[in-house]
């Protein structure tokens, strides 16, 4: 009773948590989806430093240049795991 309650919970704090959940298991999902987790034997440290790299690639000057090459391989990606 409580599970179905709270799945219906209508409150802002409620609503924004529940996309915050969804958002996070999201983003989890495309590190699994990289193929991260297997390359670095589940490493978070690995895993979070590589993010990292990806944020500091962002902070640089060429940053349009490297969103664009960025968003061509994840939509080369995204076509290729949709045949598979």
């Amino acid at each position: 009773m409580q599970l179905i309650r709270a799945r219906h919970d209508t409150r802002v704090w409620a609503v924004k948590r529940r996309e915050r959940t969804r958002q996070l298991i999201e983003l989890g999902g495309l590190v699994a989806k990289a193929g991260l987790v297997e390359l670095t034997d589940d490493d978070r440290a690995v895993i979070f430093g590589a993010l990292v790299e990806i944020a500091a690639r962002l902070r640089g000057l060429d940053r349009e240049e490297q969103l664009q090459l960025m968003r061509r391989r994840g939509k080369r990606a995204f076509g290729r795991s949709q045949v598979e």
